[in-house]
């Protein structure tokens, strides 16, 4: 006679008949689990494994590649335009946008110190904003951003740079001016995620990519993970000591009450222009648009202000609308009068809220989160890990 497979409970954990022993002994206990393996996700596990090399760490990641931003922006090394810092200071006070300059400026610098320029494609080659005749203002505003960062920076962060615009080919009727930022670079992000898996893996983290992270329950000596198992009848039931929420975007589906907001992020990029006048790095519009050239190539990306309630979303979807726009600024600023043809677009969801500052938190002694990037993962990534990372050590495990 056929028997029902019941769920046992074995050692202080739920398990399936259907689990091996092997499974059971070897795939299911873990002192640290991170869920999550972007940027903020492995940069955790690196952390954990360097601050406790003995105590094993596995990552969770519901995509055969990072679900969100980490694998799919533009490789802007950034911390803020002089027009979207002038915006973020009609939200907040001087010391706020000034703290979060700062904690950008350190992000990267960690990210650099742990991986090394070679191996992300970093360029400390500064950046461009372009001004348009609609923010003359902005013009005023440059010694006084300089002043107010001056203890970060240690130099002038922000210098006006009009002779480049004729030189980099723009249309002149739609910038009125350009501002260079000395404290910029880009770097090449399938690189920089490249190297963190393997900084990771070289220190025994331990990563299942294409399973996410469905529930958890706290328990007395530990948090139960239930993972649904597509090649399976039943979920995978696993223990983890701690719990670490880096999934961005996507946390609030596990921390419903946590003030996220998804933003999806439209990108294009053209194939090879032949006789492309400029490189580097560009920003427009407080920071909504940006481009780069790229191997010859220009990726440009943004527009979420022209449809900000249909780019709230979680769903990896294109916005015609602001895909013609990209086109448009292509068109008619960045390559007047030049041939080119779109070779690839792509979006990525990032995640916001009320405030840019990304929320590190301890929910628990046992569950802990680092999310909320609001755009910045890549500068901010590695000091959120860090921080998440002490925080959770500050609870005694």
């Amino acid at each position: 006679m056929r028997t029902k497979l019941k769920l046992i409970w074995q050692h202080g954990l739920y398990l399936y008949h259907m689990l091996s022993y092997w499974e059971k002994e070897s795939f299911t206990n873990y002192d640290f689990v991170v869920a999550g393996a972007g940027i903020v996700g492995l940069s955790t596990a690196i952390e954990l494994r360097e601050r406790y090399p003995e105590r094993s760490v596995l990552v969770v990641e519901r995509g055969v590649l990072p679900t969100g931003a980490s694998t799919r922006n533009a490789g802007f090394a950034c911390m803020g335009s002089v027009t979207e810092l002038l915006d973020d200071l009609t939200r907040g006070s001087e010391d706020e946008v000034m703290t979060l300059f700062e904690r950008r400026k350190k992000g990267l610098s960690l990210l650099r110190e742990r991986l090394g320029d070679n191996a992300i494609g970093y360029a400390a080659d500064g950046s461009y904003e372009l001004i348009s005749p609609e923010e003359p203002d902005a013009l005023d505003k440059i010694d006084y951003l300089n002043r107010l960062l001056a203890p970060v920076t240690g130099k002038p962060a922000f210098a006006l740079a009009n002779e480049k615009i004729k030189e980099f080919g723009f249309e002149g009727t739609r910038v009125n001016a350009m501002i260079q930022n000395c404290c910029e670079g880009s770097l090449h992000t399938g690189k920089m995620m490249r190297a963190l898996w393997q900084k990771a893996s070289a220190l025994g983290v331990l990563l299942f990519t294409g399973v996410s992270l469905r529930s958890f329950e706290e328990q007395n000596d530990g948090v139960l993970l239930r993972l649904p198992q597509p090649c399976r009848d039943e979920d995978l039931l696993m223990r983890a000591k701690t719990l670490l929420i880096c999934t961005n975007a996507f946390a609030k589906e596990l921390l419903p009450q946590q003030d996220i907001l998804p933003g999806r992020g439209q990108v294009l990029i053209t194939k090879p222009v032949s006789h492309l006048r400029f490189k580097g790095i560009f920003h427009f519009d407080k920071g909504y648009y940006y481009f780069r050239e790229l191997d010859g190539r220009v990726l440009v990306g943004g527009g979420r202000n022209l449809d900000f309630a249909g780019e709230t979303t979680t769903k990896l979807e294109l916005n015609d609308q602001i895909q013609h726009m990209l086109e448009e600024h292509l068109r008619e600023m960045i390559l007047p009068h030049t041939k080119f043809e779109i070779d690839q677009r792509w979006s990525g969801i990032m995640a916001f809220g009320q405030s840019k500052k990304p929320i590190v938190k301890a929910f628990s002694n046992r569950v802990f989160g680092a999310f909320r990037m609001g755009s910045m993962g890549v500068a901010l990534g590695s000091l959120v890990a860090k921080e998440v990372v002490t925080l959770a050590a500050s609870s005694g495990d």
